[in-house]
């Protein structure tokens, strides 16, 4: 008996991974976070499989759902929306099952961030601009940020910023962040990624706040960064003809190669 936690990804139902699905298919008993993951995926369950929302319990009684399936012998599907590596309290989970001495495995997801850069068709790395992005967060009712990681600190590498569960912060978000990346900075919010009701936002940091007016609450993503004009870079290096690959010589190379 083994609890599977699963990466939902974003929102789109078909942006799960086939690993992912293949598991939800054999597991008689699935619990999911109802307020995030799409019931289409729930499709995926056998018939007479045991399906929890555990959107209204505490972490007591979704371990003790844990605790029943592995005393009937029976695995579990646990689907958690986007990829389970950031915000998605697994690490809790896991500690509880780790003291018990219930086996799991993990399967990742599509992550929210990079559902957004799809919806934008945007590279968050673009030679020049910028070749890190910084997933991060402002602080909240149930997980206040480390003092040593501030978003002026993050502001002040020039890094392409991805900032999750911050939308309700904005104001906040655009002042900390113009002394660093100047008012006409872009910046795209793109509220639930990858859902049939999917919103994107572009403006910069001077006028974002009033091309968004009010509405949009939660479940947006804040990008920041001048990667995010998707003009004005170099060209990588990766193509270029005179770049020597392993698996592709240069032009002049080729040239010079006996003819076959």
């Amino acid at each position: 008996m083994t609890i599977h936690f699963i990466g939902a990804g974003p929102g789109a139902p078909d942006l799960l991974t086939l690993r992912g699905r293949d598991l939800i298919g054999r597991c008689p008993v699935c619990l999911y976070a109802g307020s995030l993951v799409p019931e289409q995926i729930l499709a995926h369950c056998p018939p007479g499989a045991r399906i929890v929302n555990t959107a209204p319990l505490d972490l007591d009684a979704i371990v003790a759902e844990f605790v029943a399936a592995h005393a009937a012998g029976q695995d579990v599907a646990r689907l958690h929306s986007g990829d389970l590596s950031v915000w998605s309290a697994m690490g809790e989970q896991l500690r509880r099952l780790r003291a018990v001495g219930i086996p799991y495995t993990v399967t990742p997801g599509v992550p929210s961030f990079a559902a957004a850069a799809a919806a934008l068709g945007a590279e968050l790395t673009l030679p020049g601009l910028a070749q890190s992005v910084v997933l991060t967060r402002t602080s909240g009712r149930a997980s206040p940020m480390p003092s040593c990681e501030t978003l002026a600190g993050f502001a002040a590498t020039g890094a392409t910023l991805a900032l999750h569960l911050s939308i309700h912060k904005l104001a906040e978000v655009v002042a900390e962040l113009v002394p660093f990346y100047g008012t006409e900075c872009p910046v795209a919010v793109v509220y639930r990624a990858s859902w049939p009701d999917e919103q994107i936002f572009r403006a910069t940091l001077a006028s974002i706040e009033a091309t968004m007016g009010e509405g949009v609450e939660r479940t947006a993503l804040i990008l920041v960064g001048p990667a995010l004009a998707a003009e004005g870079f170099a060209e990588s290096r990766l193509y270029a003809g005179d770049y020597d690959r392993r698996f592709r010589p240069t032009r002049a190379e080729a040239d010079h190669s006996p003819s076959t």
